[in-house]
């Protein structure tokens, strides 16, 4: 299982990419980079994209897991368990890229996003959702 610089390395091999980072939701932390961020600074772009991440994942309106109301409890079934973040990732479409954040799910409280920076032109928004997700699940932390 991949490390996060493992992890990283695999995600700049992604037509388009541009940079990547896994960060902490709470601290606003980069816990690693590679390639380039936007506006060239790793941490600042961390702290961002930590507020946007910590907004969606602490919006009720954003966090609604589709059942209707009063519906069964959230059970072991494949619902919802406490160890998943209510929001599995965000898209953020600018006029020449876009930034995917993939939220990674642990065994334990997992505050750990992967941010992925495309090229807009050169990137496959579709390809790259599916090979973050599949990236963040095999990425061991720690």
């Amino acid at each position: 299982m991949p490390g996060i610089d493992e992890s990283l390395l695999d995600a700049m091999r992604l037509q388009g990419a541009r940079g990547a980072s896994v960060v902490d939701w709470i601290s606003g932390l980069a816990l690693g980079a590679v390639g380039d961020a936007p506006g060239g600074d790793v941490e600042a772009t961390a702290a961002e994209t930590a507020e946007l991440a910590r907004l969606a994942t602490e919006s009720g309106a954003l966090a609604l897991t589709g059942k209707s109301p009063g519906g069964p409890p959230d059970d072991d079934s494949g619902g919802p368990s406490g160890k998943e973040p209510p929001v599995q990732d965000l898209i953020i479409t600018n006029a020449d890229s876009y930034h995917l954040l993939r939220f990674v799910t642990t065994t334990f409280d997992s505050t750990v996003f992967v941010h992925l920076w495309l090229d807009r032109d050169e990137g496959n928004l579709a390809l790259a959702r599916i090979r973050l997700a599949e990236m963040a699940d095999r990425l061991v932390l720690g």
